[in-house]
C-alpha cells in the first residue's frame, strides 16, 4: 500500500513572492507535499477578513514535484478558503502561516493576517500554527528558525492539537536562542496610531503606523517578554473566546 506523504497548505499575509513564505517552503519540502495559496501582494493587517463583495481569482504560480505556488487577489483568509475548495485533492493534514516578516506577539495576534491563516485552519478542525520572525525587512535571514520549524511543524503532524487549539510562534531576530517559552500573550497597547500629514494639493491624509507600549513589562509569563529576552515564544490560542471567569458575574446581573 503507498503511503501518503502530509499535505501542508501554506500562506501568509505578506504575499506569494515574500523572502518568508518561500523560506518556509525550503525548509518543510522533504517533509511533506506543500500547496502555497496566498495573497498576490501584501495584505497585512487583514486578520480574519475575507472578501464578500468583490470577485476572486486564482493563479498558478509555479509547479513542481510536491510543492504547487498559487497566489490570490483576496486576503489570507480568502487563500486559505479558495485553496480548500479548488486546489487541495484532500484535506491538508496541517495549515501554516508565514514565515511572518515582523511579529505576531501580543495583542497582534488579534490584526495579524498570519494568524488569520491559521485561526481559519482550526476552524476548518485541521492542526494549525503560525510562525513570524521579529524583523520586518523584505531579506530577514530565516536561517535561524530552520530546525526548530521544523521540529514544531513534524511534532504537531505526529501528535496533532486540541480542537479548537492553534499556535502562534513568534521568533525573536537573533542569530541563535535561549531556548523556548510556552507562554501566554502579553497585553499591550498600540498609541499614536493615526499620523496626520497635509498633502500638497491641500487636502489632509493619515498614515497608520503608531508605537506598541508592553503593558506588563514584568510579567515573565508572557510572549513579549519571552521574545526580548531571546526566546522562542509559542503561545497556544484558541478559538472559544467565552471569557468563563465573567459568566457568572454577568448572569447575576438583575436587567
Amino acid at each position: 500500500m503507498e503511503i501518503k506523504r502530509p499535505l501542508l497548505l501554506i500562506s501568509n499575509d505578506d504575499g506569494f513572492q515574500a523572502k518568508g513564505i518561500n523560506c518556509l517552503v525550503e525548509m518543510l519540502r522533504d517533509v511533506a507535499d506543500i500547496i502555497v495559496c496566498a495573497p498576490d501582494d501584501a495584505r497585512s493587517g487583514f486578520s480574519c477578513a475575507f472578501s464578500a463583495g468583490i470577485p476572486l481569482r486564482l493563479n498558478l504560480q509555479r509547479k513542481e514535484e510536491g510543492v504547487e505556488i498559487w497566489s490570490c487577489n483576496g486576503t489570507p483568509v480568502d487563500c486559505v478558503k479558495m485553496a480548500l475548495a479548488n486546489i487541495c485533492p484532500r484535506q491538508p493534514d496541517m495549515v501554516i502561516g508565514g514565515i511572518n516578516h515582523g511579529d505576531n506577539a501580543s495583542v497582534n495576534t488579534h490584526y495579524s493576517g498570519t494568524m488569520g491563516v491559521t485561526i481559519e485552519g482550526c476552524l476548518k478542525y485541521i492542526p494549525s500554527l503560525a510562525f513570524s520572525l521579529c524583523d520586518q525587512h523584505a531579506d530577514a535571514d530565516f536561517e535561524p528558525l530552520r530546525p526548530y520549524v521544523r521540529k514544531i511543524t513534524q511534532r504537531v503532524l505526529a501528535e496533532g492539537l486540541p480542537k479548537g487549539v492553534c499556535l502562534n510562534v513568534n521568533f525573536p531576530s537573533l542569530a541563535s536562542y535561549n531556548g523556548i517559552k510556552v507562554c501566554r500573550m502579553a497585553f499591550g497597547t498600540w498609541y499614536n496610531e493615526c499620523t496626520k500629514c497635509h498633502h500638497p494639493r491641500g487636502y489632509d491624509y493619515w498614515w497608520m503606523v503608531g508605537h506598541y507600549r508592553n503593558d506588563e513589562p514584568d510579567a515573565e509569563d508572557t510572549d513579549r517578554w519571552a521574545l526580548e529576552h531571546g526566546y522562542i515564544a509559542i503561545t497556544p490560542t484558541q478559538i472559544d473566546v467565552t471569557a468563563y471567569q465573567a459568566i457568572k458575574q454577568i448572569a447575576d446581573w438583575q436587567l
